[in-house]
């Protein structure tokens, strides 16, 4: 490993230099969200998911404070 803080310096930026040549960067392809249109709908009419995510909403509900739970404004999930 190099000693001093040039070289280190100067082994990082060769690294970075090819980092930058070989790999594609995460959002270059068109529309920076490909991976969600990939999986957009896998869960369509799981049973299981539809649980989980119901499950998700009573834990959230639970969270509530009591002392908000008769709040009547759009803030409180109901």
């Amino acid at each position: 490993m190099p000693q001093t803080l040039e070289e280190r310096v100067t082994l990082l930026e060769q690294e970075v230099k090819e980092l930058r040549r070989t790999q594609k960067p995460a959002n270059s392809e068109k529309g920076n969200n490909r991976w969600v249109n990939a999986i957009f709908g896998a869960f369509k009419e799981d049973p299981l998911f539809e649980e989980a995510v119901k499950a998700g909403e009573e834990y959230r509900k639970a969270q509530i404070p009591d002392y908000m739970k008769d709040d009547t404004s759009p803030h409180v999930p109901s």
